[in-house]
């Protein structure tokens, strides 16, 4: 798993690139929207979220994306270029921002992660997005946070929802069995990573979605990096070995010689392949629900 300030690095990096990149079709921007206000009981502070959409959206497909950042980093304005390119794509995007470690552990981030699905599915029709037709994604820890709460009712049941999540599409997510990982590589204490998923095994395995697996599940697009991290292999591995057990759908791709961070800076590329597929999926999802 990837340092948070080398990541953080990079995606900031691409900040300026993808200011000078040319853009085909002018899109809507509503930024710093809070979804969630400041919640004393779990001490933390308001969260925010941004919103890209088509100049004239008209009940699109909707996605939301968390960020990565080893749980203890990130920020969403770091991916205005997916959510910008997503929108030109025509899909309303919504990029979220969540409690970091330490302030907050692994439930406060899904706690969060669902009460931001919440907001949008009450609100996204002001958007132009149909809010019958939202999905989840997420790279490293967002990907394990988007897995999570598609996996586990209890988040969204904690915000008083129904699951509205039509499929959820991780890319390189780390943490998909955060127990097997923490048995293994035995953390000391004060580990980030202890801080984040507590010291209590009982708490990795709550927080692993590869132990919530359940038929009725929304369907998963899965992208791994060839060249990723070993733990990410291994997760990833387990996770897409037991997955025909609960649906008949599975959509994994290894994709050759990428590395970690490249899995989420590929989509800075315009016409990247990845944003056809994910449409693909989107769409055949969308049209099945209608």
């Amino acid at each position: 798993m990837t340092s948070a300030i080398t990541f953080t690095k990079i995606i900031a990096f691409l900040i300026l690139i993808s200011s000078t990149s040319c853009a085909f079709k002018r899109i809507h921007r509503d930024k710093n929207i809070i979804y969630m206000k400041t919640d004393s009981t779990r001490s933390i502070p308001s969260l925010s979220l941004n919103i890209f959409s088509p100049r004239k959206p008209v009940d699109k497909n909707v996605l939301i994306f968390i960020h990565g950042g080893s749980w203890r980093s990130g920020d969403k304005k770091l991916y205005s270029f997916f959510g910008s390119r997503m929108a030109r794509k025509g899909v309303v995007t919504v990029i979220i921002n969540y409690p970091l470690s330490p302030v907050g552990d692994f439930n406060d981030m899904a706690y969060a992660s669902a009460s931001s699905v919440k907001w949008v599915h009450e609100n996204i029709d002001q958007f132009g997005g149909d809010r019958n037709k939202i999905f989840v994604s997420g790279h490293s820890a967002g990907g394990h946070l988007a897995a999570l709460i598609s996996v586990r009712d209890e988040y969204l049941d904690s915000v008083g929802i129904k699951s509205p999540i039509k499929g959820a599409i991780l890319i390189d997510a780390a943490g998909l069995d955060m127990y097997g990982y923490l048995m293994e590589e035995k953390k000391p204490e004060g580990h980030s990573y202890l801080k984040t998923f507590t010291p209590n095994p009982r708490e990795w395995k709550k927080a692993s979605p590869l132990y919530h697996l359940h038929k009725g599940m929304p369907p998963f697009l899965i992208y791994k990096g060839e060249n990723t991290y070993a733990s990410i292999h291994r997760s990833h591995d387990k996770f897409v070995k037991v997955l025909p057990n609960f649906t008949s759908k599975v959509n994994y791709h290894v994709l050759k010689r990428k590395k970690h961070v490249p899995m989420i800076t590929q989509f800075v590329w315009t016409w990247n392949p990845r944003y056809d597929e994910i449409l693909h999926f989107m769409n055949g999802i969308a049209d099945t629900t209608n």
